[in-house]
């Protein structure tokens, strides 16, 4: 998982065999039959193939070992396969009919890596087409962020780097964002309720993962309240910058409380009797969390794979602070016609035909303020 804060004199954190054994899976998952195949990406290295999300990840994280090492030693580089995360949101958003890259595309038309090592996941998501930015504090980052320069420039890359310590609440989030990766950096964080606060004000979307305890270390119960521990300095990897762990219903409770909602979630690892600091019993979640500060539509999927019978696509849309709204769709440029309404939902639309293209539009209550609209197009499959 990737660390925010991991100092080159502090052990990394370390995912035990219990928890790292569920990060990448040997075959993907069989397909109930008569299931159609999951999309494939198309790989920008190999015209005229395609690969699945998790074959393109492993093969950059092995073209990325052999530009590391050709520049620096292995010790020198986060020690750990921080895109090995994808198959597991993959794998978990697949569950509820959501695509990992299709959250990642959005008006705003830029991904953050929030606490990103070396930036393996942000040179990644380049060469998928995202426009990116690595954030990271480089007074705790493993080489302090030397590697993501060194990479940057070997790759000839436009990843943008922010070294930002986001405890300071002094230089925070100046850009918006369609996504952001904040990945096994929540508990080293001193001020996790006002950072996810921040970033729902500023992003659409939240690929998020931590760690979580079911029980104290002498068997309380954790997991049904709200709650969070509060590490001691050594407590945890003998590890400074670990700070909060929280329960199970603590988590959800906060990213509640700091304007997201869930779309996925997940637990690993030792789902029965984790505790904050034992690495025989630990215990990670994954989730993805949608805001519900901004105001957007959003369509998913789009573009909408359409056979000889009408496609469909699911329309979402939020109004954050400004009351109800309105969702009206224009067929080609013509009139628009009224299709939900309210401050925010789900609506599905079930009549999207080839070569037509559909923009549903926001709007407040008296349809006088366009908030946000999406173009949604078909996909002849």
């Amino acid at each position: 998982m990737n660390l925010l804060s991991t100092s080159r004199s502090q052990q990394a954190s370390k995912i035990p065999e219990a928890l790292a054994k569920f990060l990448v899976e040997p075959n993907p998952p069989r397909r109930p039959a008569g299931q159609a195949n999951k999309p494939c990406v198309r790989s920008s290295n190999a015209r005229g193939k395609t690969s699945s999300l998790r074959e393109l990840a492993l093969t950059k994280e092995q073209e990325l070992w052999k530009t590391k090492l050709a520049y620096r030693p292995k010790r020198f580089w986060y020690p750990y396969a921080t895109l090995r995360n994808l198959p597991v949101l993959e794998r978990l958003l697949a569950g509820v009919g959501l695509d990992v890259l299709e959250l990642c595309r959005g008006t705003y038309g830029r991904v953050a890596d929030i606490g990103a090592a070396d930036g393996d996941l942000a040179f990644f998501l380049e060469e998928l087409g995202f426009s990116v930015d690595v954030v990271d504090n480089e007074y705790t980052n493993f080489n302090k962020l030397e590697g993501a320069r060194i990479l940057k420039k070997a790759l000839n890359s436009s990843v943008t780097i922010h070294s930002i310590d986001l405890d300071s609440r002094s230089q925070l989030f100046t850009q918006s964002y369609d996504a952001v990766f904040l990945l096994g950096a929540l508990y080293h964080l001193k001020n996790p309720f006002y950072i996810l606060e921040s970033l729902a004000q500023v992003t659409r979307c939240c690929f998020l993962s931590t760690r979580i305890a079911q029980q104290t270390a002498d068997g309380l119960p954790l997991s049904k309240y709200p709650v969070a521990y509060l590490l001691g300095p050594e407590e945890c990897n003998n590890d400074s910058t670990n700070f909060w762990i929280f329960s199970d219903e603590g988590l959800k409770q906060l990213l509640h409380r700091t304007g997201w909602s869930i779309l996925a979630y997940t637990t690993i690892g030792d789902t029965n009797s984790s505790t904050p600091a034992d690495p025989n019993h630990d215990e990670g979640v994954f989730c993805v969390l949608k805001s519900n500060a901004i105001m957007e539509i959003s369509a998913s999927p789009n573009p909408v794979p359409v056979s000889e019978k009408m496609g469909m696509t699911t329309i979402r849309w939020n109004t954050a602070g400004a009351g109800d709204g309105k969702v009206y769709v224009s067929i080609d440029g013509q009139k628009e016609s009224l299709f939900a309404g309210g401050r925010q939902g789900v609506a599905t639309a079930n009549w999207i035909q080839a070569g037509f293209t559909y923009e549903f539009r926001l709007y407040d209550s008296s349809h006088a303020r366009l908030l946000d609209k999406i173009s949604v197009a078909s996909a002849i499959e």
